[in-house]
């Protein structure tokens, strides 16, 4: 039987006039990789905020391992492993200071697994925080967040302005192998093709509330890209039942949208056309076809 780690129900936040999180439910299970998406200001890290216990619920209920993080902040943090984009370290520590300080804090630490991360960033202990690389930062906070063996390993944009290389080593060698430990990892990032890649679970914030959810061989399937061609002349994107996104121009149009090819084709037949070829959609394809074009220009940035 799956356990659950992380179960939210109908989680709003309010701050002031401005609504952060409304009705947001979500469960997270043992031994998986959620990935959670969304544009800038959707929610992601007010999310986040609360599964570590530092926001508490305007309405609605958080869960981490069955325990409030708010009331039972002890109970909850010691069983979680964190990094934020901001790689926030001590820059006066050297990085085998780091370790040592971290593992007083963490009865459960690896040490031996500790420095076979080490080993594997090839990160010196001797060497002070102040003078490594942004990527470098990464990797240390990364290894402090998971030597402990984190129980949920909650990583916000952890890849955020890496390079390739070090983006490869923190998602491929780190949050993998932690699932397949039967850990379970909620990392937030804005670049899809690593949530498509790493995820077993992807959810969509958009402005606050939950847009799309599901295990991810399920989402993909709900969707299709398709190229259409069409008898009559079209000066503006046809209307086609299930359609989200629709680009091209005059006969030759291509289309995002969701059901069945054949109910999709009945529409596209009704209008005088024909559909060429289809194909399953991206994630990237889906997720900006119902965020809109919010996450596109996060991209783009």
């Amino acid at each position: 039987m799956e356990q659950t780690v992380v179960d939210v129900n109908g989680l709003s936040r309010a701050f002031g006039n401005k609504t952060a999180l409304e009705g947001v439910s979500f469960r997270a299970m043992a031994g998986q990789v959620h990935g959670l998406v969304g544009a800038n200001g959707a929610g992601k890290t007010t999310f986040i905020k609360h599964l570590l216990g530092l926001l508490r619920a305007s309405t609605g209920s958080v869960r981490v391992f069955g325990l409030d993080p708010v009331r039972d902040p002890v109970g909850v943090l010691g069983r979680i492993g964190y990094l934020s984009e901001e790689h926030d370290l001590p820059e006066w520590m050297r990085v085998g200071e780091l370790m040592n300080y971290t593992q007083a804090y963490h009865p459960t630490w690896d040490a031996k697994y500790a420095r076979e991360l080490l080993d594997t960033f090839a990160l010196d202990p001797t060497k002070k925080i102040k003078e490594l690389s942004k990527g470098m930062r990464a990797q240390a906070g990364l290894i402090a967040a998971v030597a402990h063996r984190p129980d949920l390993l909650i990583l916000d944009e952890p890849s955020s302005g890496l390079d390739a290389m070090v983006r490869r080593d923190i998602l491929d060698a780190i949050v993998r192998a932690v699932a397949d430990d039967g850990r379970t990892v909620i990392f937030s990032s804005h670049l899809l093709d690593e949530v498509e890649r790493m995820s077993d679970h992807v959810t969509l914030l958009q402005q606050g509330r939950v847009a799309l959810s599901g295990e991810l061989d399920d989402v993909r399937r709900g969707y299709q890209r398709s190229r259409v061609h069409f008898v009559e002349h079209f000066d503006r994107a046809p209307v086609l039942e299930t359609a989200l996104m629709v680009e091209g121009g005059g006969r030759a149009w291509s289309v995002l949208h969701s059901g069945s090819v054949d109910e999709f084709r009945r529409s596209v037949i009704a209008r005088g056309g024909e559909i060429v070829d289809s194909r399953d959609a991206t994630l990237e394809e889906i997720f900006l076809a119902r965020a809109g074009r919010g996450l596109q220009q996060e991209e783009a940035a």
